[in-house]
């Protein structure tokens, strides 16, 4: 699928404009909330990638299915892991 420079240069302003506001959000203290903005900001500049760049839109639904599968199975053990960390006893 071709796709044309205006569309992709929007995209690339999307993950730079992204990019700054990662840079941005370090530098400003959230308390607990630092971690899920980053992962949150990063899975959405991830998704442009992979929804332009590697032309996963254009693809057969099979395909997105699996990415979403994948994608919720990801943030399930990243849950977990959040999970033991928070409740990991201190010896």
């Amino acid at each position: 699928h071709i796709l044309s420079y205006g569309k992709l240069l929007a995209v690339l302003g999307c993950l730079l404009v992204l990019t700054g506001v990662t840079v941005a959000a370090a530098r400003i203290d959230f308390v607990a909330m630092n971690i899920w903005i980053t992962l949150l900001i990063a899975a959405t500049k991830a998704c442009l990638v992979l929804l332009f760049f590697m032309h996963l839109k254009y693809e057969k639904r099979v395909f997105m299915y699996a990415f979403i599968a994948t994608i919720l199975l990801a943030a399930v053990f990243i849950s977990f892991m959040f999970w033991d960390v928070a409740y990991r006893g201190i010896p």
